[in-house]
């Protein structure tokens, strides 16, 4: 398996690469540039590096202020603060005032890890979702987030991503194709697991044990959770869904999904995601287990579905 890069020197490595032949790049901190890895950035942007301090509501201001005069603003902070603590300013400002920017939620669910209740964002998918016409990511490795961050570049409007900050596990090898939103990692007619972000590896292991008892298990990456792309539909109906998402289980990616075939028969969605339960203080793998988004969770949802 191959070395990964760790997913926030893949964004300041991106912005720094880009920054210096686009000058309309413009990239905005709310005090966790070293947290980040954004903190040398101002010697390549210079004045287009701005860290605004823990005022992440006035750093949304100055990115609509910046993309009207037709600056392309990235946004930095931990999911929690991207997206509930900002989402009236982030719904009006840019949003509905159809500006051009992309805000990075880091720290995405339970990697917040030791920071807590308080910095873990179960709810940002879900939250992201509800603003018309943004789009909306989750990313599940180093090479997957640069594609997406390079999809930016071309993109106009609003875009949410939300990733991890650590080295990711290694899900792809830099050949493939993301322009659909999703990727098919496993083939298989008997059920379908829908995955994104650090469950696409807990989706893959679920799959591989099922394998051993016979069941042919299709793993889909979902990376972009909106808009999903109009082929997703056809890949999921007439047999059991079951999503995993690091994420409140409503509203995020179980939620899309159940939209997405409500009007479809034969294709029942079982859920595997956090479940009425606020944030707490604990390493990775614990918190894995505590709510549930481990392997053996998702492999227990489709035999039950194919029960």
């Amino acid at each position: 398996m191959r070395q990964t890069n760790e997913m926030r020197l893949v964004y300041s490595n991106f912005l720094a690469e880009m920054g210096k032949n686009k000058q309309e790049i413009v990239a905005l901190e709310a005090d966790l540039s070293s947290s980040m890895a954004t903190n040398k950035l101002s010697d390549v942007l210079g004045k287009r590096y701005v860290n605004v301090g823990i005022m992440e509501q006035e750093m949304v201001g100055v990115a609509a202020g910046l993309s009207i005069l037709g600056y392309k603003p990235y946004l930095h902070t931990f999911g929690p603060f991207a997206s509930r603590r900002v989402f009236d300013q982030v719904f009006l400002s840019l949003g509905y005032a159809q500006l051009n920017a992309t805000v990075i939620g880091s720290d995405a669910g339970v990697s917040a890890e030791m920071n807590g209740g308080t910095h873990m964002p179960f709810e940002d998918l879900g939250l992201m979702r509800l603003i018309p016409k943004a789009r909306v990511y989750e990313v599940s490795d180093d090479i997957q987030f640069r594609a997406v961050l390079e999809e930016t570049l071309r993109d106009t409007g609003l875009n949410y991503i939300r990733t991890i900050r650590k080295a990711p596990v290694a899900i792809y090898r830099g050949d493939e194709d993301f322009s659909k939103g999703y990727c098919i990692l496993r083939e298989g007619s008997d059920a379908t697991i829908v995955a994104s972000g650090i469950m696409v590896e807990q989706a893959l292991l679920a799959a591989d044990s099922l394998a051993k008892e016979g069941l042919a298990v299709q793993v889909m990456d979902l990376f972009r959770v909106k808009p999903i792309h109009a082929d997703v539909r056809d890949l999921l109906v007439g047999s059991p869904v079951i999503t995993a998402e690091n994420h409140n289980r409503i509203g995020g990616l179980g939620s899309a999904i159940c939209e997405l075939v409500s009007a479809s028969p034969n294709t029942p969605v079982y859920r595997v995601g956090v479940d009425e339960s606020f944030g707490q203080v604990g390493q990775q793998a614990y918190l894995l287990e505590v709510y549930g988004l481990t392997a053996e969770k998702i492999a227990e949802q489709v035999r039950i579905a194919l029960a």
